[in-house]
């Protein structure tokens, strides 16, 4: 077993990432000299070898939720301007009642205004998402009830259709190899 020392400075005993040889855990492609951290491990054993490893900084982790649609963003971003906008206004009109200034009543005035227009930024981003659903549809996929009810109808559908064929071969024959008839 081996001890690891993290690299905070270059001494004397420890090898440096540009001078060390990478090792098969962290591929060229993967790390570059000032994007990882070094790591030396000595091991207890009579050669007293080390060995360098390198671990990059971060990783980077898949998405967990798909980007939205291009209209839909463009509706997200201009409803967060928006409010953006309302809000400043909102902070402008109180400070000016505040201070007894004669532009409070026309900043209140379009503080309104603004608001009914973030309002319709907000609803113009919900509209936007619901009409991009219904024209490029929702990707869906069916639950295991829905999955198990349709191989049983198929299921059933092949067994009708092989007993349908089996009675049409039966007919054709003129009834040979029945033992009775119904």
């Amino acid at each position: 077993m081996g001890t690891a020392e993290r690299r905070g400075a270059p001494e004397d005993d420890v090898v440096t990432p540009e001078a060390a040889p990478r090792g098969a855990q962290a591929p060229d492609r993967d790390v570059l000299a000032d994007e990882g951290v070094a790591v030396t491990e000595r091991q207890l054993s009579s050669d007293d070898e080390e060995r360098v490893q390198y671990r990059p900084l971060w990783i980077e982790e898949p998405a967990r939720k798909r980007r939205l649609p291009d209209p839909v963003r463009t509706a997200a971003v201009r409803a967060v301007l928006i409010i953006a906008v309302t809000l400043i206004q909102a902070m402008v009109a109180f400070l000016c009642t505040l201070a007894g200034s004669w532009l409070a009543f026309p900043m209140v005035l379009s503080s309104v205004a603004s608001t009914v227009l973030a309002t319709w930024g907000v609803l113009d981003v919900w509209v936007t998402r619901q009409v991009w659903k219904q024209r490029n549809g929702v990707v869906s996929a069916p639950s295991s009830s829905a999955r198990s009810l349709r191989r049983e109808r198929r299921r059933a559908r092949r067994e009708a259709r092989a007993a349908e064929r089996a009675q049409e071969r039966i007919r054709r024959r003129g009834g040979a190899g029945q033992l009775s008839h119904p």
